[in-house]
């Protein structure tokens, strides 16, 4: 997936510079009857949309979002007056000029008549990735792509009736209920969803669905043919992950779904009522249980219920990144996900500067967006279960369900829910992770002293934020049983006393790795992250330094190596990208693939620069290594017998 990125400064920079602009009236979507003709074949739609909406305050204008590619015809009320409106195109919106003020809670009703082509060339409203493709051989058109008007992205729930005429030969899947009737080549093919929710993204077919039933959920299976022989296995573990989550969350929206296979350049997963979207990208040969499980979680976190506000969205991205996680835990067992908490909670220190609840400044589909919302609302909630415990919690994340079923929902519900279950006032937690900034970084002080049962460890526990507060797991290992101690940090120091019977050997903070803290190894992690983000963009200088920041910190770091040279190689600096590709194995190897692909791209180097013989030799110390991280080994024997060729750029 292709994502612009934007600084946290830079953004808040510009917000602060940009001229005072007209307050949005404030509106409630609440139902949509949408009659659309489309055509794969022509990749055309011609639609009229009815919405019906009721104003938060009295007001005098409307504006919805609508796909920049669309052209609006007229605007009409329910007596058939036309509505003027100003159609903003590199905006993507449409303001209706009211002939008289709305009142607040006054309900109203306009019908939109528009028509155009979305074949996926267009500029969407994020660039650089698609959301709407009308193709012959299959077509999407999903809720981001605003291919009908869009009142509050996100935040607005509603039901909808669809009716969507379409050639014979395509079968039409979308939310709710279906009716079908012949109308001479075409069938017309009615939706009903009556609950108040997402409904309205759609896609058009051509093959049968591979049918599957597994756990009690029934599964229709759209892939493409590249992809058939994947049906029968994804549809089973989607089976599997809906009974894991239904013990957890309750029950679903609706207990059968259907996974549609959209075409490579659209986003990488998303989710409707009833339905998984997954660009082929995702659907590998081993069943990709990460990115089906996270997809399949916003049938509770999104579908069933949603925030009120964009600020809110870390309930819903942090949630289903979190669902993710518990599922792989329980395949995995106890520690099963640890690598994918880390590398969450790596992400989530990327940003550093923005509380998780001002994310409704941050670009849609950005990486800081999904950062503060999905890693760091994952993060919270990991620790959120730590202080409550795994029972308080799940009954929480049920109740929390129960009471907002299709209904929105904002981080104040959700803390009174679990401080409800828990018992706890839970007010400080909150406040910390969502409402302030700032990571602790520990430091710990202990001494040990001799009693007449045993021994005594007095130490301190210190950080740099003064309003943090936060109870902290201690671990004292002995020459005995491990001791364990939870002391309630408050401040920038806080003592504790913990007494064992065996001479204490260690004391460590965090021994499970909940919190979400800076130490020496965050701070290399993070940087090399933060510099894989701008590699990603091309924005090499910036990359550059973020590795920089790493090797100050860890200077052996052979990933923070690697990445220097991977960036040297792109940009044709050979002689730099051996020394740091020499470095990378003459570091730490953490981890370890970094050995085995610097020496396949040294051979590439020793390859370009005409030393044969040297290259086959580093394509060699690549196969000894016997790590086939990311097909390693087959990059190497590739290369050793035919030596590889600079691949270069149109601009040389």
């Amino acid at each position: 997936m292709v994502r612009r990125f934007f600084g946290i400064a830079l953004v808040l920079a510009l917000a602060g510079s940009l001229p005072a602009q007209e307050k949005k009236p404030r509106l409630q979507v609440q139902h949509y009857a949408i009659v659309a003709d489309i055509n794969p074949h022509t990749q055309s739609i011609s639609a009229t949309v009815k919405v019906t909406f009721v104003p938060l305050e009295t007001v005098n204008a409307a504006i919805f979002e609508l796909n920049s590619a669309l052209t609006i015809s007229k605007v009409v009320d329910d007596q058939g007056q036309t509505i003027p409106n100003n159609r903003d195109a590199e905006a993507g919106t449409v303001r209706l000029i009211l002939p008289s003020a709305l009142s607040k809670g006054q309900t109203a009703s306009y019908t939109f008549s528009y028509d155009g082509r979305l074949t996926g060339a267009e500029d969407g409203p994020v660039p650089g990735i698609k959301f709407a493709a009308l193709k012959p051989d299959r077509s999407f058109l999903l809720y981001p792509a605003r291919w009908f008007p869009v009142g509050g992205y996100t935040t607005d729930r509603y039901s909808a009736d669809l009716r969507i005429t379409a050639p014979a030969e395509y079968k039409v899947v979308s939310s709710g209920d279906e009716k079908q009737e012949r109308d001479g080549d075409n069938i017309v093919h009615t939706f009903v969803y009556k609950q108040n929710s997402f409904p309205g993204s759609i896609a058009l077919v051509k093959d049968e669905p591979e049918k599957v039933s597994s756990q009690g959920i029934a599964c229709r299976i759209y892939f493409a043919p590249d992809h058939k022989a994947m049906a029968q296995a994804y549809g089973e573990e989607t089976g599997k992950i809906m009974s894991f989550y239904t013990s957890i969350f309750g029950l679903a929206p609706q207990a059968n779904l259907s996974v549609v296979e959209t075409e490579s350049g659209s986003v990488n997963s998303f989710t409707a009522p009833g339905i998984v979207f997954l660009t082929p990208a995702v659907i590998t040969k081993q069943v990709n249980i990460r990115a089906l499980s996270n997809a399949l979680a916003q049938q509770w976190f999104g579908i069933l219920t949603s925030p009120t506000t964009r600020n809110h969205m870390w309930i819903e991205n942090g949630g289903a990144r979190y669902a993710e996680i518990l599922y792989l835990e329980h395949l995995g067992g106890p520690g099963g996900a640890d690598n994918d908490i880390k590398s969450t909670y790596v992400e989530a220190l990327t940003v550093q500067d923005t509380p998780v609840l001002q994310a409704g400044r941050l670009e849609d589909y950005s990486p800081e967006y999904w950062a503060l919302t999905a890693a760091k609302g994952a993060a919270v909630l990991n620790m959120l279960r730590g202080v409550v415990g795994d029972q308080n919690f799940n009954k929480g994340l049920q109740a929390f369900f129960d009471k907002y079923s299709f209904k929105s929902s904002n981080t104040e519900d959700f803390r009174k829910v679990m401080e409800e279950v828990s018992g706890q006032d839970l007010r400080y937690f909150f406040l910390q992770w969502l409402e302030s900034t700032g990571e602790p970084d520990f430091k710990l002080e202990y001494t040990v002293f001799r009693t007449l049962k045993g021994f005594r460890v007095v130490g301190k526990i210190s950080q740099d934020l003064d309003t943090f507060r936060m109870p902290v797991d201690l671990k004292i290992e002995t020459e005995g049983n491990p001791e364990e101690k939870t002391v309630d940090v408050t401040g920038t120091s806080s003592e504790f006393t913990v007494d064992t019977f065996g001479k204490p050997r260690s004391v460590s903070i965090d021994p499970k790795g909940r919190l979400l803290r800076f130490d020496k190894s965050m701070r290399v992690q993070v940087a090399i992250k933060r510099g894989e983000q701008f590699y990603a963009l091309g924005d090499f200088p910036s990359a550059l330094k973020e590795y920089q920041k790493a090797l100050e910190v860890t200077q052996n770091s052979s990933l923070a190596h690697y990445r220097i040279g991977e960036l040297f190689f792109k940009q044709n600096n050979y002689q730099s990208a051996a020394n740091e590709f020499r470095s990378c194995i003459n570091g730490n190897l953490e981890p370890k693939w970094t050995e085995v692909w610097a020496h396949v791209n040294l051979g590439k180097i020793f390859d370009v620069t005409g030393q044969r013989d040297r290259a086959v030799n580093e394509y060699k110390q690549a196969i000894r290594t016997h790590d086939n991280t990311a097909g390693a080994q087959e990059e190497a024997a590739k290369y050793s017998t035919k030596a590889y060729e600079r691949v270069r750029n149109d601009s040389e």
